[in-house]
């Protein structure tokens, strides 16, 4: 008996689809477990504790965040816009423009606007409420204060 060997002179590749279906189940898996809102939070901005302060019970419908760290410093956004009267007065800036933008192209209304506010506990709550007023200036209305929530008694009697 006779048997003819075929000879393949052909490449052999392997089966990728399993190592593709893995890929897409592990990008799945992180996407599930990534905290968004921990995205805009500046590391060095150390909020300041109570035991009032709770989060949110649902998400705000289109936030605002701006932060002030320990020298007085505003971030808006991914800007920096400096410490002082002249930060205040970039903030009002950039807060006119934001209000254009939403009254033009935002699908809410300032009304459902929320502004965060995140402030170092060192910063002076002078500069929060100038923050504060730059906001109403440009028509926002709502407001919050982020604190870090502590079991320790912040109230005073």
């Amino acid at each position: 008996m006779r048997f003819n060997r075929k000879t393949y002179a052909g490449v052999v590749e392997g089966d990728m689809t399993p190592m593709i279906d893995m890929t897409f189940q592990l990008i799945a898996f992180f996407m599930v477990l990534i905290n968004f809102s921990d995205t805009e939070q500046d590391q060095r901005v150390n909020l300041p504790s109570s035991e009032l302060a709770k989060p949110p019970e649902t998400a705000y419908v289109e936030p605002i965040t701006i932060q002030m760290t320990a020298d007085e410093t505003i971030l808006f956004g991914s800007r920096e816009l400096g410490s002082g009267e002249a930060g205040i007065e970039e903030l009002a800036v950039d807060l006119k423009r934001e209000a254009r933008l939403l009254r033009a192209y935002g699908k809410v209304g300032l009304a459902e606007v929320t502004v965060v506010i995140r402030a170092d506990h060192n910063a002076r709550t002078g500069r929060v409420q100038e923050i504060i007023q730059a906001c109403q200036e440009a028509d926002f209305e709502t407001f919050a204060l982020r604190g870090r929530q502590s079991d320790v008694t912040t109230l005073y009697e």
